[in-house]
């Protein structure tokens, strides 16, 4: 096979868990995301499946340097924490398991690929690469581009998951921080993990 071709992560492929096992499903997962900006400084992410049931909410700070987000499950359990790392070039977050900031709870790390970029493009680091040179391979890839704010999710070359902005929205509402997201979430990948993903990039590309 061509190294350049890029395949999909199916049935039969091994599970890919970063956050926990109980987030990867044996079927590709269609969910929509909705995010509504509550106030000047926070912002409101809730997760449900094709028969609207409430999977995962995210809360955090919508502005601001050193943000904090908290992914809760739908009763309020703390599922992990994400933590933007202060004033770099290249936005990066941590993420830790539960509410910890301890580094034996570390689950990944997150950074844009590059300073300045017309496109998204995000580089995603498991808690055991973060101890190699600054030369590693990242683990995982987002790629897309800041005109609709949809992009791809890639474990080396293939696609493991997809995320793009509904189509229903008017500017205005979508400039008051209220717009839906679909994801499509291939077999056996953490979708907790996707979702993680999709509001660091959100984050980084919300100019409203």
């Amino acid at each position: 096979m061509p190294k350049n071709k890029r395949t999909e992560w199916q049935v039969g492929d091994p599970a890919i868990s970063v956050v926990s096992d109980q987030f990867c499903n044996p079927y590709t997962m269609d969910l929509m995301v909705k995010r509504k900006v509550q106030n000047l400084s926070k912002d409101h992410y809730q997760v449900f499946d094709p028969s609207g049931n409430l999977l995962l909410q995210i809360d955090g700070q919508a502005f601001g340097f050193n943000r904090k987000r908290v992914m809760r499950d739908p009763a309020g359990f703390t599922i992990l924490t994400m933590r933007q790392k202060g004033i770099t070039l290249k936005n990066k977050w941590e993420v830790h398991g539960g509410e910890s900031k301890e580094k034996e709870d570390l689950l990944f790390t997150a950074q844009q690929s590059l300073a300045v970029s017309l496109k998204t493009s995000l580089d995603v680091f498991l808690a055991e690469n973060n101890n190699v040179k600054k030369s590693k391979t990242c683990d995982f890839h987002a790629s897309g581009g800041y005109s609709n704010i949809s992009f791809k999710i890639f474990k080396s070359d293939a696609l493991i998951a997809g995320v793009g902005v509904t189509h229903k929205f008017t500017w205005g509402s979508f400039c008051k921080g209220k717009y839906n997201f679909r994801v499509r979430v291939n077999p056996e990948v953490d979708y907790a993990f996707i979702i993680a993903l999709l509001v660091m990039v959100d984050d980084n590309e919300n100019w409203c």
